[in-house]
């Protein structure tokens, strides 16, 4: 997916199918942000790309604990929700610049703190859509 393509996705389970595609193209060590709306699947690309490396228990949305680390065959995955951050500061005093290097994948959902830090990360936008989500690749 090169920046500005666009993708349609009907469901649920084409979207995990996408997010595990999308795995094999993203490099080591990779920051992946997504941005929209509640609902439009940021967390379901989730669990495919973190399933896609091995991991086979349970991704759910960090919303409260902030960060999550999911230990797969590849390496650790990074799942990080940081809607309620005001501060980017307070993702860092949790080590989130250690843990984010030594990751094999980083995904950040409502990251707009630290887009600046993260210039070579990716950027996908996922959008309701009549006929299912629409992901958008903006970097």
């Amino acid at each position: 997916m090169q920046p500005g393509d666009t993708l349609l996705i009907e469901d649920e389970s084409a979207q995990r199918a996408f997010g595990a595609l999308l795995s094999a193209q993203l490099a080591p060590h990779t920051v992946l942000f997504l941005e929209g709306e509640l609902g439009a699947g940021k967390t379901t690309l989730t669990q495919g790309l973190i399933a896609a490396l091995g991991f086979e228990g349970l991704v759910s949305s960090p919303t409260y604990a902030l960060m999550q680390l999911y230990p797969t065959p590849q390496g650790a995955a990074l799942h990080v929700d940081a809607y309620r951050v005001q501060h980017a500061q307070e993702l860092y005093e949790m080590d989130l610049e250690r843990l984010s290097e030594e990751a094999r994948l980083s995904i950040i959902e409502w990251g707009q703190l630290f887009y600046g830090d993260f210039p070579e990360s990716w950027l996908l936008k996922l959008e309701h859509d009549e006929q299912g989500r629409r992901i958008t690749r903006l970097r």
